[in-house]
């Protein structure tokens, strides 16, 4: 029995319309944090000339293998061992975009930073980094089950929560890259695209 993401699935095809505003010429793709396998098997086969390279921590890569052997894609390549703050285990790039779904919340601030930091490094001059998830504005969760949501997190990790959309641009311009988009997605979660 392969993993399985209810979340993904629910929301594999809302992103896949925004993704088709944003990978718009061939390219490569790195995406972090890739869970399950859900998104990479059913969203790379949608964007052929995109060459779509998973990753995911390396100590839940055998939970992801499984389900990239199963359905195998042209674009899809071998998934990566990839921990955030392992600078080494990094791969070279350039790409030409980042994806990240359902992870800035369960990284640390300092993860979070390190990942935007080592992803942009690796990101092709007109590149773009898109991020999903549920967000705070203002220093406020958009809604109640997003605020219990953020609680839950921080119960079981302090280090864990919703991150502020406006502490997640300022670090991405801190790397050059200026917010293209903010998207509502469904269950209160929003997609941001930095370039």
């Amino acid at each position: 029995m392969l993993p399985f993401s209810q979340a993904a699935e629910n929301n594999k095809g809302p992103l896949l319309e925004v993704l088709r505003e944003y990978l718009t010429a061939p390219g490569t793709l790195l995406e972090i944090g890739s869970g399950t396998g859900q998104h990479a098997v059913w969203l790379a086969p949608r964007f052929p000339d995109v060459q779509w390279t998973p990753s995911e921590q390396p100590h839940y890569l055998d939970a992801l293998l499984p389900r990239l052997a199963s359905e195998p894609a042209a674009n899809l390549r071998p998934a990566i061992g990839l921990s955030v703050e392992d600078d080494d285990a990094w791969p070279d790039g350039p790409f030409d975009y980042v994806l990240t779904v359902n992870t800035f919340h369960i990284m640390s601030r300092d993860q979070v930073m390190r990942c935007i930091d080592q992803a942009c490094r690796r990101l092709a001059t007109g590149g773009r980094f898109v991020v999903y998830g549920p967000f705070r504005y203002g220093g406020q969760p958009t809604t109640d089950s997003n605020r219990r949501f953020d609680e839950s997190l921080r119960a079981r990790d302090p280090a864990m929560g919703l991150r502020d959309q406006e502490w997640v641009t300022a670090r991405f311009a801190e790397q050059g890259r200026a917010l293209l988009g903010d998207h509502a997605m469904p269950a209160n979660n929003r997609v941001l695209v930095f370039g």
